[in-house]
């Protein structure tokens, strides 16, 4: 049975741009979706391009909030935790809030633990 996800990519610079991670966080978390059993349609990529990992305020993070919100999904997918966000304090709110709903984070590049020392 396939788990409702989105996935989430951001980049800020334009080096990052010009390289196109983006597009290379997207395939990887789509290829993951696959092969780990989430069911991602396409309406449900959320890619912020040229948008800092500062600020919360930022159009494709909104509308995943949303969608956690709303109960639409089980989990987030995301490349790795500085791409949700470049502030700890950001990321643990994000988790508190998703978690609240439900909805778990999962990271590619930096897998959750669960002692105290994995969450730092």
């Amino acid at each position: 049975m396939n788990k409702p996800a989105a996935i989430y990519a951001r980049v800020s610079s334009d080096r990052q741009k010009e390289n196109q991670t983006i597009s290379s966080q997207t395939a990887a978390l789509k290829e993951y979706a696959e092969n780990h059993g989430y069911l991602v349609p396409a309406e449900w990529v959320f890619e912020d391009d040229g948008y800092s990992g500062a600020s919360l305020t930022r159009p494709g993070l909104e509308a995943m909030r949303d969608l956690a919100a709303q109960g639409q999904i089980e989990a987030a997918l995301v490349y790795a935790s500085d791409r949700l966000s470049r502030k700890y304090a950001y990321q643990v709110l994000l988790g508190e809030e998703f978690a609240r709903c439900g909805v778990s984070f999962v990271f590619l590049k930096s897998p959750a633990g669960e002692t105290p020392e994995d969450h730092l």
